[in-house]
């Protein structure tokens, strides 16, 4: 330390003889050893512990002037000048660091509960520290374990089928997904081509898979099962248990609804009506039948869910049709029908008249269930007057239906008219009224203005562009019933059928009269032949049936003669009477039918034209079941010769064709009588049979 240029011992540092505490002194606690409270300089600073506050001076007053602080006064006390403070060029950012001995003791954490206070703290902290490793050394020790126990087993099953991975019982664990496929090909194959049974209706049908569209889908089947990496869970279930795959049905849905059409044909039945009707003049009950449906939709679901399943039948679901009366409320109604045929109905307009036989009213009369739940009559006066309305109406005003004239091998059309006609509603409602409720059997009609039956238009899209059949009948010329074979010829021609109409021949031609043109002439009736006017047009119908036959239209209603005629095909021929037996036929094609007739001196011909869509074959079986005539004598004056023929059976089948390939066939039975062998004789002699 420089003093005046005097080179000076620098002092002895107060603090290094003073003897530091045996253990640290909390912060502003009082050191045992530390002098009291009197022995700091008051207003002075605090003092360490162990420092005496005399190394300031003498405790009391003030010091006096030109003392400095330190040892004894100025006057003879030994003492040592005040230390120089170092200078300082610029104020510290912080406190220089004090000494060791300056430092401010460090405070200890309280000791535990019953612990030694004065232990080291290395020792206090020793116990805690090694269970917690114990405990981290256990934890991780845990989770290595389980780390093994799932990736062990879950990388020796990754890439194949989980270990108890079964389908419909076939075991695929363990495999790869090839190898599983595999195994599916070679052992359900055979489970998946069995027939399947169903059944509806207390019946059972056959299916086959293979035909209903029915595949099993392996590929599918499999793709449902884990075949990669497995989760901790897949491993789980994969070593306690077994999945169940379902396997993956495929349809062709188009194949399916095939078999499904083709079962519906089979259990579907047409709820029956009740309805009252008359044959030969009385009433005929037809008593009210459930239907039922097959529910297409749920049976594909039904049999398609059942595809590889249990082996057992497969219940179909069928819904039951109600009809909308009783067989009580239809025998009620049969019971009052009769008086609807109590007597001829008259029309009448204008001072003309014309009448509704009783056959006319049976066959366009009938009772059919109402909105009520009741039954109530129901007459078609359209088709019931059409055989009378030339005699009510002027045939200038009548309605004139389009037609086609056949000109240079190709039908041109004939635009039609409307014009003046019966009012058809007006007099079904009337007859219904009468019929329900009694009442005069005389009618007046009204008439309205009415189109043809179809527009021109309508005519012109119904595909009539080509002949699709003709058939010809010969006779011999200038007989009576060869009058009534043109004069019905006459009629018909040009006539038209629309899509879906069925044709009836007494529906259009009505009663045979002579106002119209026909002539007594003999007709079969009970076994014999008597003369009855329109007698022959059995001829002209049996060429019509010829024409629907090679045309592949629908055979409604025919009845075959008693016995075989020869000019008639065997098998291919009809009978007609009025009212009954009629001939009808539908026009079961898109497009409309033209009936166009013609004839000779030799024969008949009746040709339909339209759009053809069959080729058709006729094939006769040969005759069986052959019977012998027996020969009679008549001696009466209506008696008509006949000659014997043998009775027969005989089967006709039709062979439908599109391009040369087969389409369908159907084939009917015709039964034939013998015919008598009949010689009539003078009135002297006795009739016998031989």
């Amino acid at each position: 330390m420089r003093n005046a240029g005097a080179s000076i011992d620098p002092p002895t540092d107060p603090f290094a003889a003073v003897p530091l505490p045996s253990r640290p002194v909390r912060p502003g606690a009082r050191d045992p050893n530390a002098a009291s409270s009197g022995d700091r300089p008051k207003g002075g600073p605090r003092l360490p512990p162990g420092v005496s506050p005399d190394i300031f001076g003498p405790s009391g007053g003030a010091q006096p002037a030109g003392s400095s602080g330190f040892g004894r006064s100025a006057t003879g006390s030994a003492g040592l000048p005040p230390a120089a403070s170092p200078p300082q060029p610029w104020k510290m950012a912080t406190p220089p660091e004090r000494p060791l001995q300056e430092r401010p003791p460090r405070e200890e954490p309280p000791a535990a509960s019953g612990g030694d206070p004065r232990q080291p703290e290395s020792s206090r902290y020793e116990e805690p520290s090694r269970r917690g490793r114990r405990l981290t050394v256990l934890l991780l020790l845990l989770l290595l374990l389980a780390g093994l126990a799932y990736a062990v087993p879950a990388i020796v099953m990754s890439g194949k089928m989980l270990p108890g991975t079964r389908v419909h019982g076939v075991d695929i664990g363990g495999l790869t997904a090839t190898e599983a496929a595999d195994k599916l090909r070679d052992r359900l194959p055979g489970k998946a081509g069995e027939e399947m049974v169903v059944r509806a209706v207390d019946r059972k049908y056959s299916i086959d898979p293979e035909k209903a569209g029915l595949e099993f889908d392996v590929v599918a089947t499999i793709d449902q099962a884990h075949s990669g990496f497995p989760a901790p869970m897949e491993v789980w279930r994969a070593l306690t248990g077994t999945t169940e795959l379902a396997p993956k049905i495929s349809v062709d849905s188009e194949r399916m609804q095939s078999t499904v059409t083709a079962l519906a044909r089979k259990i579907d039945l047409k709820v029956r009506e009740g309805a009252v009707t008359f044959e030969g003049g009385k009433p005929v009950v037809v008593t009210p039948r459930d239907g039922r449906e097959l529910e297409r939709e749920a049976a594909a679901r039904a049999i398609r869910n059942a595809f590889l399943g249990p082996v057992g039948e497969v219940e179909l679901p069928v819904s039951v049709i109600k009809p909308k009366v009783t067989a009580e409320v239809v025998r009620e109604a049969a019971a009052d029908a009769g008086k609807a045929l109590s007597g001829p109905v008259t029309l009448t307009y204008a001072g003309r008249q014309a009448q509704l036989p009783v056959e006319t009213l049976a066959a366009h009369l009938s009772f059919e269930p109402d909105s009520s739940g009741g039954m109530g009559p129901v007459f078609d006066a359209r088709s019931a007057v059409a055989t009378v309305e030339n005699r009510l109406v002027d045939p200038a005003l009548a309605p004139r239906e389009p037609t086609f004239q056949i000109v240079g091998a190709a039908p041109k059309l004939i635009p039609g008219r409307k014009g003046k006609g019966i009012d058809d509603d007006k007099l079904a409602e009337a007859v219904a009224r009468m019929v329900a409720e009694g009442g005069s059997r005389t009618i007046p009609v009204v008439l309205t203005t009415v189109q043809p039956r179809v527009s021109e238009a309508e005519v012109r899209k119904l595909g009539i562009k080509e002949k699709i059949s003709e058939f010809t009948t010969p006779y011999d010329c200038c007989l009576p019933r060869v009058t009534n074979i043109r004069t019905i010829a006459k009629l018909l021609d040009g006539y038209l059928v629309k899509p879906g109409e069925t044709f009836s021949l007494n529906g259009v031609v009505g009663q045979r009269d002579t106002a119209r043109g026909f002539v007594p002439a003999p007709m079969i009736q009970g076994g014999r032949l008597v003369d009855s006017v329109g007698g022959g047009i059995s001829q002209f119908v049996t060429t019509m049936y010829n024409a629907v036959f090679f045309g592949g239209l629908e055979d409604v209603q025919h009845m075959a003669h008693e016995f075989y005629i020869s000019r008639y095909p065997a098998g291919r021929e009809s009978t007609v009477s009025w009212p009954a037996p009629d001939f009808r036929w539908k026009n079961d094609s898109k497009y409309g039918v033209l009936v166009k007739t013609s004839y000779t001196d030799k024969g008949v011909t009746v040709a339909f034209w339209s759009t053809k869509r069959y080729d058709i074959e006729s094939i006769s079986s040969d005759r069986y079941d052959v019977t012998p005539f027996k020969s009679a004598t008549d001696s009466g004056p209506t008696c008509i010769p006949m000659v014997g023929q043998q009775g027969f059976t005989i089967d006709v089948t039709r062979v439908f064709k599109q391009d040369g390939k087969e389409v369908k066939r159907e084939t009917k039975k015709t039964v034939y009588k013998p015919e008598t062998d009949l010689k009539c004789v003078p009135s002297t002699t006795p009739a016998q049979d031989e």
